[in-house]
Protein backbone atom coordinates (compact mmCIF):
# COMPACT_ATOMS: atom_id res chain seq x y z
CA UNK A 1 0.00 0.00 0.00
CA UNK A 2 1.05 3.07 -0.73
CA UNK A 3 2.18 5.84 1.70
CA UNK A 4 -0.81 8.32 0.53
CA UNK A 5 -3.53 5.68 0.97
CA UNK A 6 -1.86 5.07 4.25
CA UNK A 7 -2.49 8.24 5.29
CA UNK A 8 -5.73 8.61 3.79
CA UNK A 9 -6.71 5.70 6.14
CA UNK A 10 -4.65 7.54 9.34
CA UNK A 11 -6.92 10.67 8.18
CA UNK A 12 -10.19 8.67 9.60
CA UNK A 13 -8.59 7.57 12.79
CA UNK A 14 -7.02 10.75 13.53
CA UNK A 15 -10.29 12.60 13.35
CA UNK A 16 -11.05 14.85 15.96
CA UNK A 17 -7.49 13.88 17.65
CA UNK A 18 -5.92 16.97 19.65
CA UNK A 19 -2.22 16.08 19.74
CA UNK A 20 0.41 13.20 19.10
CA UNK A 21 2.92 11.42 21.10
CA UNK A 22 5.83 9.96 19.52
CA UNK A 23 8.35 7.26 21.59
CA UNK A 24 11.91 8.80 19.89
CA UNK A 25 12.87 5.18 18.96
CA UNK A 26 9.92 4.76 16.60
CA UNK A 27 11.04 7.55 15.08
CA UNK A 28 14.75 6.90 14.34
CA UNK A 29 16.38 4.13 15.95
CA UNK A 30 16.50 2.41 19.10
CA UNK A 31 18.60 4.75 21.16
CA UNK A 32 17.94 2.60 24.24
CA UNK A 33 19.49 -0.36 22.91
CA UNK A 34 22.50 1.05 20.99
CA UNK A 35 23.91 3.35 24.15
CA UNK A 36 23.49 -0.07 26.21
CA UNK A 37 25.08 -1.89 23.88
CA UNK A 38 28.07 1.25 23.93
CA UNK A 39 28.12 1.23 27.28
CA UNK A 40 28.43 -2.25 28.12
CA UNK A 41 31.68 -2.45 25.71
CA UNK A 42 33.12 0.54 27.08
CA UNK A 43 32.51 -0.67 31.05
CA UNK A 44 33.64 -4.32 29.95
CA UNK A 45 37.11 -2.44 28.82
CA UNK A 46 37.55 -1.27 31.87
CA UNK A 47 37.04 -4.01 34.02
CA UNK A 48 32.74 -3.67 35.04
CA UNK A 49 30.07 -5.54 33.42
CA UNK A 50 26.66 -3.99 32.82
CA UNK A 51 23.74 -6.25 33.40
CA UNK A 52 20.51 -5.45 31.93
CA UNK A 53 18.40 -5.46 34.87
CA UNK A 54 21.31 -2.34 36.29
CA UNK A 55 20.74 -0.92 33.05
CA UNK A 56 16.70 -0.85 33.12
CA UNK A 57 16.96 0.70 36.69
CA UNK A 58 19.10 4.19 35.01
CA UNK A 59 16.33 4.56 32.43
CA UNK A 60 15.17 7.93 32.67
CA UNK A 61 17.95 8.84 35.41
CA UNK A 62 19.75 11.34 35.25
CA UNK A 63 21.54 14.01 37.58
CA UNK A 64 23.32 12.69 41.03
CA UNK A 65 20.36 9.61 41.20
CA UNK A 66 21.97 8.21 38.33
CA UNK A 67 26.00 8.58 39.73
CA UNK A 68 24.61 6.93 42.66
CA UNK A 69 22.66 4.33 41.25
CA UNK A 70 26.11 3.25 39.69
CA UNK A 71 28.44 4.04 42.65
CA UNK A 72 25.76 1.56 44.43
CA UNK A 73 26.41 -1.09 41.64
CA UNK A 74 29.81 -0.59 41.06
CA UNK A 75 31.40 1.36 44.12
CA UNK A 76 32.45 5.14 44.96
CA UNK A 77 35.98 4.67 42.61
CA UNK A 78 33.33 3.87 39.25
CA UNK A 79 34.18 6.67 36.85
CA UNK A 80 31.13 7.79 35.57
CA UNK A 81 31.66 10.74 33.77
CA UNK A 82 34.44 8.99 32.02
CA UNK A 83 32.35 6.11 30.75
CA UNK A 84 29.26 7.73 30.14
CA UNK A 85 31.08 10.51 28.06
CA UNK A 86 33.11 7.79 26.17
CA UNK A 87 29.78 5.69 25.24
CA UNK A 88 28.19 8.67 24.41
CA UNK A 89 30.42 9.10 21.77
CA UNK A 90 30.28 5.83 20.35
CA UNK A 91 26.43 6.09 20.09
CA UNK A 92 27.23 9.50 18.39
CA UNK A 93 29.31 7.47 16.21
CA UNK A 94 26.95 4.56 15.29
CA UNK A 95 23.93 7.34 14.73
CA UNK A 96 26.21 9.13 11.99
CA UNK A 97 27.46 5.51 10.73
CA UNK A 98 23.76 5.00 9.88
CA UNK A 99 22.76 8.58 9.07
CA UNK A 100 20.40 8.86 12.16
CA UNK A 101 18.06 7.49 9.39
CA UNK A 102 14.64 7.90 10.20
CA UNK A 103 11.31 5.25 9.18
CA UNK A 104 10.90 5.87 5.58
CA UNK A 105 7.06 6.91 6.32
CA UNK A 106 8.08 9.31 9.28
CA UNK A 107 8.56 12.64 7.25
CA UNK A 108 4.73 11.87 5.51
CA UNK A 109 3.37 11.02 8.91
CA UNK A 110 5.48 14.70 10.43
CA UNK A 111 3.75 16.73 7.42
CA UNK A 112 0.37 15.11 7.40
CA UNK A 113 -0.17 16.05 11.63
CA UNK A 114 1.12 19.47 10.69
CA UNK A 115 -1.39 19.84 7.88
CA UNK A 116 -4.23 19.00 10.36
CA UNK A 117 -2.37 21.17 12.93
CA UNK A 118 -2.01 18.43 15.44
CA UNK A 119 0.55 18.77 17.33
CA UNK A 120 3.26 16.20 18.10
CA UNK A 121 5.20 15.77 21.14
CA UNK A 122 8.13 13.55 22.22
CA UNK A 123 7.96 11.12 24.97
CA UNK A 124 10.89 9.11 26.07
CA UNK A 125 12.57 7.61 28.38
CA UNK A 126 15.93 8.57 26.66
CA UNK A 127 17.49 12.13 28.37
CA UNK A 128 15.84 14.92 26.56
CA UNK A 129 19.34 16.38 25.75
CA UNK A 130 19.85 13.54 23.31
CA UNK A 131 16.34 13.20 21.89
CA UNK A 132 16.68 16.54 20.95
CA UNK A 133 20.75 16.02 19.23
CA UNK A 134 18.91 13.02 17.60
CA UNK A 135 16.15 14.95 15.98
CA UNK A 136 17.91 17.71 14.83
CA UNK A 137 20.56 15.26 13.13
CA UNK A 138 17.87 13.41 11.50
CA UNK A 139 15.98 16.95 10.33
CA UNK A 140 12.98 16.21 12.59
CA UNK A 141 13.19 18.55 15.00
CA UNK A 142 11.21 21.34 13.66
CA UNK A 143 7.92 19.24 13.83
CA UNK A 144 7.79 18.83 17.67
CA UNK A 145 6.55 21.43 19.88
CA UNK A 146 7.87 19.68 23.54
CA UNK A 147 10.39 17.28 24.28
CA UNK A 148 10.03 15.67 27.13
CA UNK A 149 12.78 12.93 27.98
CA UNK A 150 12.83 10.48 31.08
CA UNK A 151 15.20 12.63 33.16
CA UNK A 152 12.27 15.35 33.59
CA UNK A 153 9.97 13.08 35.41
CA UNK A 154 9.99 10.91 39.25
CA UNK A 155 9.19 7.41 37.43
CA UNK A 156 9.22 6.69 33.67
CA UNK A 157 7.53 4.07 32.06
CA UNK A 158 6.11 2.04 32.88
CA UNK A 159 4.72 4.77 35.13
CA UNK A 160 2.32 7.38 33.46
CA UNK A 161 4.13 10.41 34.39
CA UNK A 162 6.10 10.93 31.29
CA UNK A 163 2.81 11.21 29.18
CA UNK A 164 1.22 13.15 31.86
CA UNK A 165 3.67 15.31 31.69
CA UNK A 166 3.71 15.23 28.40
CA UNK A 167 0.10 15.77 27.59
CA UNK A 168 0.18 18.68 30.00
CA UNK A 169 2.80 20.52 28.56
CA UNK A 170 0.64 20.77 24.95
CA UNK A 171 -2.13 21.88 26.94
CA UNK A 172 -4.67 18.51 26.08
CA UNK A 173 -6.41 16.43 28.26
CA UNK A 174 -4.83 12.69 27.99
CA UNK A 175 -7.67 11.33 25.89
CA UNK A 176 -7.78 13.64 23.68
CA UNK A 177 -4.03 12.70 22.92
CA UNK A 178 -2.73 9.25 20.62
CA UNK A 179 0.43 7.68 21.64
CA UNK A 180 2.75 5.35 19.21
CA UNK A 181 4.66 3.09 20.83
CA UNK A 182 6.96 0.16 19.88
CA UNK A 183 7.68 -0.80 23.94
CA UNK A 184 5.00 -2.81 26.14
CA UNK A 185 6.30 -0.72 28.82
CA UNK A 186 5.22 2.25 27.04
CA UNK A 187 1.68 1.14 25.90
CA UNK A 188 1.36 0.49 29.40
CA UNK A 189 2.01 3.69 30.75
CA UNK A 190 0.38 5.38 28.10
CA UNK A 191 -3.05 3.42 29.09
CA UNK A 192 -2.41 4.31 32.66
CA UNK A 193 -2.11 7.74 31.43
CA UNK A 194 -5.66 7.76 29.93
CA UNK A 195 -4.12 7.86 26.59
CA UNK A 196 -5.26 6.06 23.40
CA UNK A 197 -2.30 3.74 21.72
CA UNK A 198 -1.23 2.98 18.87
CA UNK A 199 0.80 -0.29 19.08
CA UNK A 200 3.42 -0.16 16.68
CA UNK A 201 5.76 -3.21 17.22
CA UNK A 202 7.56 -3.61 14.44
CA UNK A 203 8.34 0.22 13.40
CA UNK A 204 11.69 0.24 13.75
CA UNK A 205 11.69 -2.24 10.41
CA UNK A 206 11.89 0.16 6.96
CA UNK A 207 9.44 -1.62 5.51
CA UNK A 208 6.46 -0.98 7.53
CA UNK A 209 3.08 0.24 6.22
CA UNK A 210 1.61 3.28 8.21
CA UNK A 211 -1.54 1.42 7.98
CA UNK A 212 -0.93 -1.63 9.61
CA UNK A 213 0.10 -0.27 12.37
CA UNK A 214 -2.71 2.36 12.69
CA UNK A 215 -5.30 -0.47 12.60
CA UNK A 216 -3.49 -2.46 15.53
CA UNK A 217 -4.96 -1.01 18.33
CA UNK A 218 -3.88 -2.48 21.81
CA UNK A 219 -6.75 -3.68 24.26
CA UNK A 220 -4.65 -4.68 26.95
CA UNK A 221 -3.79 -2.71 30.55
Amino acid sequence: MTVEKSLQKAAEYFEGKKAFLFDMDGLIFDSERVFMEQLAVVMGERGYTLTKEIYCETLGVGGQRLVSIMQSHYGEEYPFREISHEAARRVNIVADTVGFGMKQEIPEVLEFLRGKNIPCAVASSTRSDMVRQYLVKAGLFPYFAHIIGGEMVNRSKPDPDIFLLACGKLGEETQDCVVLEDSENGVRAALRAGCEVICVPDLKEPSVEVVEQVAFLVQRS
